[in-house]
């Protein structure tokens, strides 16, 4: 396996419980563009890694999870947080059926614990931390729950390829209202700033499965 992790000490920590535990530990790199530059020549069964890397600290990690499953589906990757980025685990858990993970740093209590995680996503398993497979439970339950009617009127006219400046036209306020509406939504939503244009898209997918907006 490999291990990919900015910070030396939760490293350099990790390949040795994983070598005590009779893993083979190939490599380990600081950042998500070493290890998506000297993955392919190890070739590991399974990826574990963080999903806040340098050089933004934001989704670097779990963007190399996607682009190595992309690259080679059968790799097995463990993302190791100390957060729960709903938003992640969904686009990790839609990359292909089986092979990943997702665990909370602070939740995992014991050497055995992770051995049998990496050893159920090895096999084509899933493994979710409970407090993560809470926050997607709720979040599947209704993503457009905590919006306010407003936001809604703005987040439908999104749905049909409305501007902001459309928008701010067709409810008559102001572009700037409608700009703090926007963000809103993405925040309640759970899309991160390092989405750029693509967290407009990922609104209207929301919209979609919520229904028609009366």
């Amino acid at each position: 396996m490999v291990v990919a992790d900015d910070s030396t000490l939760l490293r350099e920590g990790l390949i040795r419980l994983l070598v005590e535990a009779g893993h083979e530990v190939l490599g380990d790199f600081a950042d998500a563009e070493s290890l998506l530059r000297g993955v392919e020549a190890l070739a590991p069964e399974v990826v574990v890694l963080d999903i806040r890397m340098p050089p933004g600290f934001r989704d670097e990690g779990v963007r190399a999870a996607i682009e190595l499953r992309r690259r080679d589906p059968r790799i097995g990757i463990l993302l190791l947080s100390q957060y729960v980025e709903v938003a992640y685990a969904q686009e990790l858990l839609g990359v292909g059926a089986g092979g990943v993970g997702y665990l909370l740093k602070d939740r995992v209590a014991s050497l055995e614990e992770l051995d049998d995680a990496i050893g159920r996503i090895a096999s084509g398993g899933t493994v979710l931390d409970p407090e993560v497979v809470r926050h997607l439970l709720g979040a599947r339950r209704d993503p457009l729950a905590a919006l306010t009617a407003r936001e809604r009127d703005v987040l439908e006219l999104m749905a049909e390829g409305r501007s902001n400046g459309a928008i701010a036209r067709r409810l008559f306020i102001g572009i700037g209202a409608v700009e703090k509406h926007v963000t809103s939504i993405f925040a309640k939503l759970g899309l991160a700033e390092s989405d750029g244009d693509h967290r407009r898209v990922r609104a209207v997918l929301a919209w979609m499965e919520g229904g028609a907006i009366d």
